[in-house]
Parts: structure tokens; sequence; C-alpha cells
């Protein structure tokens, strides 16, 4: 069985889509990897095929084992490169996503362990992201929460940001909204939007953008 580039990011998207949350059917993979349904149709065959994937009486989309193993290689070299860039090379964090998407295809094996030597294993990606599949209910329970859900006068520090939309991750970078960063929510505006205190300014931010943020509550009185 060959394993293709195409098999590998439909694969990959599937676990990612999972770490957010979704339950995965085809529109889902349509919509994540902007690709047409028909294309879609043709690849999940295929996939069945192999093996790699079983597909529910209501159209939901799994992961065998075999499949599951393919998806994590990946996601592992990813997270890897994300953190070689910026940990070696300085990229500026929001950029290593896209780069990362297009390096992780062509790591050997032995790279790939060359990597883990000197960036050693596990940790958090330039993002915050955990690697691996870390959904919305592995987050709750170590105590973070979308920004959205936040308290007005609560002061957060910034664990992970949704990383695969690079408008977004520059958005936030102008406003100095990064993992680490330290913030405090003023106020939930009418508008649908929030403001916070970031860096001792204050900044305005939409609801569908603070939902990609999770944060973890600080004791107030924390600087923010």
């Amino acid at each position: 069985m060959k394993i293709t580039i195409s098999k590998e990011n439909y694969l990959k998207a599937i676990a990612e889509a999972e770490s957010e949350g979704e339950a995965v059917k085809p529109a889902t993979l349509s919509r994540w990897l902007e690709v047409s349904a028909p294309a879609v149709t043709m690849a999940t065959r295929r996939l069945k095929r192999d093996g790699l994937i079983r597909v529910g009486a209501e159209g939901q989309i799994r992961l065998t084992a075999a499949g599951r193993e393919i998806a994590n290689r990946l996601l592992n070299r990813h997270h890897l490169i994300e953190r070689m860039l910026t940990e070696i090379f300085g990229m500026e964090w929001y950029k290593v996503h896209d780069e990362a998407e297009q390096l992780e295809h062509a790591v050997s094996a032995d790279f790939e362990h060359r990597l883990v030597e000197r960036l050693g294993s596990g940790g958090t990606c330039p993002h915050g992201n955990m690697v691996g599949v870390d959904t919305p209910a592995d987050r709750r329970r170590r105590g973070l929460l979308p920004l959205d859900e936040g308290a007005e006068a609560q002061t957060f520090c910034v664990a992970s940001v949704y990383e695969r939309d690079r408008q977004l991750l520059e958005y936030l970078e102008g406003m100095g909204v990064r993992p680490g960063v330290t913030l405090r929510l003023q106020t939930k505006n009418c508008d649908e939007t929030l403001t916070l205190r970031v860096e001792g300014r204050p900044v305005q931010i939409g609801r569908p953008a603070a939902r990609k943020i999770w944060v973890a509550p600080q004791a107030n009185g924390e600087r923010g």
C-alpha cells in the first residue's frame, strides 16, 4: 500500500478535526481541506479500501489503528518542525504552521529522530498546542477555557491558540495576544466584542476570535 501525500493530508485532517471536537464527516473534510465533495468521496473510498478509516452508517469517519498511526506520525513531525523553526531558526510563531505543513511530508525517520534528540519529545508547539489529539474536553479537564467564556475583571494566561488560520494569528500578534501572555478580560460588550487589557493597553477582540484562544485563569490582581 502506497501512502501518498494526499492520503497523509486526509488522515491528519481527520485527527485534527477530532482534536477540535468535531464529528468528522465528508463535509467536514471538504471544508477542512478546501476540496470538493466529489474529491472527498474518492479519497475516503481509497482510504477505506486501504483499511485506514471506517465510515459509520451516518457517514461519520473514524481512523483505524493503522490510519491513526500515520496521522500521529504526521502530527508529531509537524509539531517538531514548528519547534525547530522557532527554537533553532527564530521564525515568528505565527508563520511556522504554514511552513510545517509543507515540510512535514519530506522529513525522514532519521531526521525526525535527530529533531527529538535536539528538542525533546512532548511539550507544546509555538502556538501552545500539545502534540497529537487534544480535544476541548481534554483542555477543560486541565482547567482551561475559551477566552469568550471567561468572567469580566478576571486575569488569564494565554495557553494556546488555534493555529490553522494565518490571518487570525497575525491579528493576534498585532494585539500582543500570544501563548504565555497574561491579559485581563475587562468587559464583554453588547456588540459581541471583548475588551482586554494586554501588556498595559486596552484592545478589543470579537467573540469568534476569542473562542479560538484557550486560557488559564490566574489569581485576581495579577497584571494583564
